[in-house]
């Protein structure tokens, strides 16, 4: 805890959650983290109640109609899922519910199996209706999953209820996801760059940031090893086992922590080359990549400053 500075924290969606505030408000930390439950009751795939897991249960069967704070994010998941060639899907769920990477799944499915849960991973099968509020999928056995994107949107949501209380200053932490609000004592924030695979007190680097989310995606997050090879969460629709390619991890530095969730699976998906040529043409999302040959190459640094702490990687990439 910096001097001037309270932490508050709390184990919520299944991880650690820090609220780092630069006055002693026991009662406002109580709120937010209220309010962070509320929200993962809404969209959690882990608890048989949610509005999520009503429309899952649905399958096949009915439209299910749901409320005005989970419509917009099932559709802002929706398009992006449909995007070309895009590895953010939120149809995905048998395919994660299969694997169970992270919870214990610890066997490769077979290949047929996972052909077979292909078949109900087709995001085109979702149908929306925005005048009804409804959301249908079309085949028995599809869930849609909204993990990818969920913590995100709740950063946002903590964030803009904290301006809301007129806090200046504040960070908050859902287990990967940092959104941060002001000028803590009028310097920028400091965000560690995890070392892959190691604890979470190895750091590549520190992300110096003002006002922005930063958003980390890793393989080294949730994975196990079968046969001395190494299967991690982060899934490629459309084969249905995990991406394969240069890439460890992938931070996003950009002003909505949901843009952050959305784009760590993007650029996972098309690698770095692809990566870069895309974000030259996307000003707002700035991306740190980390390869396997310890490579951390940056998009640009207009938006934030990083400084390579560990020099047995090596930084390339723009630096200004």
């Amino acid at each position: 805890m910096s001097a001037g500075s309270y932490s508050y924290s709390a184990v919520l969606m299944g991880s650690p959650i820090l609220l780092k505030l630069f006055e002693h408000d026991e009662a406002l930390a109580g709120r937010v983290f209220r309010l962070i439950r509320h929200q993962e009751n809404l969209f959690t795939v882990n608890r048989a109640q949610s509005e999520v897991m009503a429309i899952n249960h649905a399958a096949g069967l009915h439209p299910v109609v749901v409320s005005p704070a989970v419509y917009p994010l099932i559709k802002r998941a929706s398009e992006v899922s449909k995007l070309k060639d895009s590895c953010f899907n939120f149809a995905i769920g048998p395919l994660v519910k299969r694997w169970k990477i992270g919870f214990q799944g610890d066997t490769v499915p077979p290949a047929g199996e996972l052909q077979a849960l292909l078949a109900l991973t087709d995001p085109h099968q979702v149908i929306l209706d925005d005048d009804a509020r409804s959301v249908f999928l079309q085949q028995a056995g599809m869930e849609i999953d909204l993990g990818a994107i969920a913590k995100g949107y709740i950063a946002d949501v903590v964030r803009d209820y904290l301006q809301q209380q007129q806090v200046e200053c504040a960070l908050i932490n859902l287990g990967g996801n940092v959104q941060t609000l002001g000028h803590p004592h009028q310097q920028s924030w400091g965000i560690g760059l995890q070392k892959p695979f190691a604890g979470p007190e190895e750091l590549i680097g520190v992300i110096n940031v003002t006002h922005k989310s930063v958003v980390t995606s890793g393989v080294y997050e949730r994975y196990f090893e079968r046969d001395g090879r190494r299967y991690h969460h982060i899934l490629d629709p459309r084969t249905g086992a995990p991406l394969d390619n240069e890439l460890l991890s992938v931070t996003i530095i950009s002003d909505d922590s949901i843009d952050g969730d959305i784009w760590t699976t993007l650029l996972y998906g098309l690698g770095v080359e692809k990566s870069l040529a895309c974000l030259r043409d996307t000003p707002q999302i700035e991306a740190i990549f980390v390869t396997r040959d310890r490579e951390v190459i940056c998009s640009s640094q207009r938006g934030y400053r990083f400084t390579l702490l560990d020099h047995s990687y090596r930084l390339t990439g723009s630096t200004a």
